[in-house]
């Protein structure tokens, strides 16, 4: 797999600003078809089967705020990697119920580590106890209680804004998962 190829895919995550936790679109967030644009290339020289093509796109889509290309997308891949962007766009959406329900179906996905491994840094640096206590019981990622802390921190900024960057992460974390499998 070409390196440029992949540098290309993942510098569509350098975004100014990071997406909300919510549904609310950012001014320099890429259209679906900027996004298809400058993402269709690059994977085109990757040797990534066609679903994992629609999954980094799926999580592209998401990350650049389009929710609704994102969920057609993600709904129709019938696996722990789909459900894990699925999961990811209603948590945003917010419909949290729903969120927990697609995170109950993803398991114990092979990425949860890393991620785990990551917020540990992060909220040990930001000096975040509590919330390592909940987002990481027994130092295990619990994305259930993500979507608990998403909740409960909507419209409060300090909070908010850790937050977003523990969802930085997580998408980080499942877009070189996509592209190593």
């Amino acid at each position: 797999m070409s390196e440029l190829a992949l540098t290309q895919i993942r510098q569509l995550l350098a975004t100014p600003e990071l997406p909300a936790l919510g549904p609310q679109p950012r001014a320099e967030a890429l259209s679906e078809a900027e996004l298809h644009a400058k993402l269709t290339p690059p994977l085109q020289e990757t040797k990534l089967s066609v679903t994992q093509k629609e999954l980094v796109r799926s999580l592209l889509l998401l990350w650049h705020d389009q929710l609704d290309a994102s969920h057609t997308i993600s709904q129709g891949i019938e696996n722990a990697d789909g459900s894990f962007v699925h999961a990811i766009m209603h948590r945003r959406e917010p419909d949290y119920w729903n969120a927990k329900y697609w995170w109950r179906r993803v398991g114990a996905h092979p990425a949860f580590p890393e991620i785990a491994r990551r917020v540990k840094g992060t909220l040990e640096q930001r000096r975040a106890g509590d919330l390592a206590a909940m987002l990481l019981p027994g130092g295990k990622w619990d994305a259930c209680a993500f979507v608990d802390a998403c909740e409960a921190a909507a419209g409060v900024s300090e909070r908010e804004a850790l937050l977003q960057k523990i969802q930085q992460i997580e998408t980080e974390v499942l877009l070189d998962f996509f592209l190593r499998s």
